[in-house]
């Protein structure tokens, strides 16, 4: 019986010193917070907030202006051309439409080339044309034909091609003779075509540029843009 007082004193004591050093639990309640303690009202923050952020914003949604819209997805277009055949032209749009680019063909006034003239310039007379054309035709270069012009005077045509490699080869065939002969592009006045096209953000213009060559993409500032 005497140790059963003892074993609950003991357990009393226990309790008693846990209730002093426990921690304090947190309880429910209304905690009550001065308005000053908050910060300022929600119209204040509003009406401090730059205007250009909500421009910027309207702009990504297209609610902005057009040059606000580019900064952020971007303006790349390409033209190629001159195209001297309207068909090709329109082979070039439908073939971007199809691909989903904005895409318009243009026609201007322009100079087509028409080939790689092979002749030989400035000869004083007709006596001295008679003699280039015999020399040609003993090496071998018998197309060759004496041409009159009233701004260039007297001289001779060895061919016009359409091919460089062509024209060069013809060129040394006749400097291989000791005769001054130079190769010159011909072009006339014409309507020449060009196709305007607009890439999409994150589109290149190397396909392009590998299907019609360097020389007939116009790029950047260079390049307008389809309306």
């Amino acid at each position: 019986m005497k140790n059963l007082l003892l074993v609950l004193l003991l357990a009393n004591i226990l309790y008693f010193l846990w209730g002093m050093f426990a921690e304090e639990q947190s309880q429910p309640g209304v905690a009550i917070v001065a308005e000053s303690d908050l910060g300022p009202p929600l119209e204040d923050v509003t009406t401090e907030r730059d205007s250009s952020v909500f421009a910027s914003v309207g702009a990504v949604l297209g609610s902005g202006e057009p040059s606000a819209l580019e900064a952020v997805v971007g303006r790349s277009c390409v033209t190629i051309g001159p195209f001297k055949d309207n068909m090709d032209a329109d082979s070039a749009v439908l073939e971007y439409s199809n691909e989903g680019m904005r895409t318009m063909l243009r026609a201007a006034s322009g100079q087509i080339f028409v080939g790689h003239w092979v002749q030989i310039r400035d000869i004083a007379d007709d006596a001295a044309a008679k003699k280039i054309m015999a020399k040609l035709l003993t090496g071998g270069l018998s197309d060759a034909y004496v041409v009159r012009t009233d701004d260039e005077g007297l001289k001779i045509s060895l061919g016009l091609f359409g091919d460089v490699e062509r024209a060069e080869k013809i060129e040394l065939q006749a400097r291989s003779l000791d005769l001054p002969v130079e190769i010159s592009p011909l072009t006339r006045d014409g309507e020449v075509y060009f196709v305007d096209i607009g890439l999409p953000p994150g589109k290149g213009a190397g396909a392009i540029i590998e299907k019609y060559g360097e020389e007939r993409v116009l790029l950047r500032n260079a390049a307008t843009c389809p309306r």
